[in-house]
This record gives C-alpha cells, structure tokens and sequence, in this order.
C-alpha cells in the first residue's frame, strides 16, 4: 500500500498533468475576464473564475485524506457533495422558470415596487426622472435567447426560429416586445411629468434601429443614452454612472433605476434601485 508520501507525490504529479492539459483557449477566456472577477449584489449572483484552484485544492485534499486514513485506521465518513447539474439541466431549468410564469410573475413584482415608490416620490418637488435599461429591462430578447437554446450569440445573422441568431442581428430587426411591466412603469412616469431616460450597452451605431423599437413597443422618451462605439470599460459600471451623475449635473433627480444587471445599478446617482431577475446572461 502506498505511504502517505507516496500519495503526495502522485497527487501532485496528477495536478501537473491536469494543469498542462488545460485546453490554451479556455486559459485565455479565463485570463479575458481575470482570475479574481467577482460582482456580487443583492439579488444578483456572484461570478468567479478562482474555480481551477478550488478545484486543485479539494482533489488535493481528498487524496491526503485517503492517505491518512489508511495510515491511521478507519476512515472517517465523507461528507456528500452535490452533483453540478449539467448545462442541458440548467438549460432546462431556465426553459421551465420562464415557462410557467415565474420569470413574469417575479418582474411584475419588481416593477410594482418601483410604481409604488414612484408614486409616493412624485409629489415632493423637484425636477425628477427615471433611468431604465434596455436588454431584458425594457424590451425582451427572449425569441432571440430561445433560438440560440439559452446561449448569447452576438455576431452573425439572426435565423428565426430555427436559430442562432446574432444578437446584433436581431436588434437590427428591431422585432423586441415590451416587457409590459416596465412599459406600464414608463407610461405612469411621462404621465406624472417624470423624465424617462434610457441608458443602454447598445452601441451608438444601433441607435436608429433601438429606437424603431422602443417606438413600436409603445415607449415615449426623453432620452436615450448608448455607449459610444469607441468606448471601451471593464465594466457597464464605468459607462452608466457617469451618464447618470451628467443627468444629475443637469439638474434632474434619478429617482428609479431599473435594470437587470446589478452593473445597470451600482456606481450611485440615483434614490432607488431595482434589480429585474435575468438568468440567461451576466454582463459585468
């Protein structure tokens, strides 16, 4: 039988041979996005890539804990551990959330609490606005998502419904329906005399098909904000909170923020946040 150290010495020869089989392109993904990216938020999820050193370690662990136990005597029971669902049970999962009707149910919740915020805001003086996302906030890529079975396809053209589609294709198509909820949200506001200002990742060069869109969804505006072309941010943080701190400078007040990255919210410059639920992406 093996000695403890013997066990050691396998262990780390294994983690070698695990680290040079990586495949080159999954280690240049990894290094894109940065080993220690995290964006945690209430509401939100929390995105990490320290997984492969996670990983190395409990492999480590567990063996040397074989070890041990054959050194010393009986084993100790280990503790169960949960099976990562697969991508094809995931997929399902977020097929059925949206399918019954949670997905709607849960952002009609949260646009009723920004509704009723805004109407208890509104009679207090001032120059007042809201501020709302696009994707997945204002107009849904649902048929888009669908297409591509959950994934998110940027370039390429937009093969519907067999799929994939393009997202930049689709918004070309400017075929997005409203998502009703925020479209109620956007209406009460203009009615109130509240500024409704979109702020959006969409590049500047989609401007004339985003707004086609909006317009055909039913929405009304004061402004609609894209991210220049030849702007580039680690985060849709660095982009948003200096367009929202301009509205300020302006002289308005961001009463509701709404989106559905917690990137659509952090950063300041507005009295209230409400995060819509989106399990289909992350955009930091």
């Amino acid at each position: 039988m093996p000695t403890f150290d013997e066990y050691r010495a396998l262990a780390a020869d294994r983690s070698i041979v695990r680290l040079q089989e990586t495949p080159p392109d999954l280690d240049r993904a990894l290094d894109h996005r940065g080993a220690d990216e995290a964006a945690p938020g209430v509401g939100g999820q929390t995105v990490t890539h320290r997984w492969r050193r996670a990983a190395l370690g409990s492999s480590l662990a567990a063996l040397f804990a074989v070890a041990s136990g054959c050194a010393s005597g009986p084993a100790t029971p280990a503790t169960p551990v949960a099976a990562t669902p697969s991508l094809v049970e995931t997929k399902r999962e977020i097929a059925a959330y949206v399918d019954s009707g949670r997905y709607d149910a849960e952002v009609a919740v949260v646009a009723e609490q920004a509704r009723a915020f805004l109407e208890s805001r509104v009679p207090r003086s001032g120059k007042l606005a809201i501020v709302l996302d696009i994707d997945e906030t204002a107009l849904s890529n649902l048929p888009s998502l669908r297409a591509n079975d959950w994934g998110f396809i940027v370039p390429g053209p937009c093969d519907l419904p067999r799929g994939p589609c393009g997202l930049l294709a689709w918004i070309g198509m400017a075929r997005a329906e409203p998502i009703r909820p925020v479209l109620a949200l956007a209406r009460l506001a203009r009615e109130r005399g509240v500024g409704v200002f979109f702020l959006t990742g969409r590049p500047e060069r989609v401007r004339e098909a985003t707004e086609r869109n909006l317009r055909a969804a039913g929405y009304e505006w004061t402004g609609v904000l894209l991210k220049l072309d030849a702007l580039n941010v680690r985060s849709a943080v660095e982009f948003k909170a200096p367009e929202r701190k301009q509205l300020m400078d302006q002289g308005y007040t961001v009463i509701v923020n709404v989106g559905d990255q917690m990137s659509d919210l952090e950063g300041g410059f507005a009295e209230r946040t409400y995060k819509l639920p989106n399990p289909f992406y992350f955009i930091p």
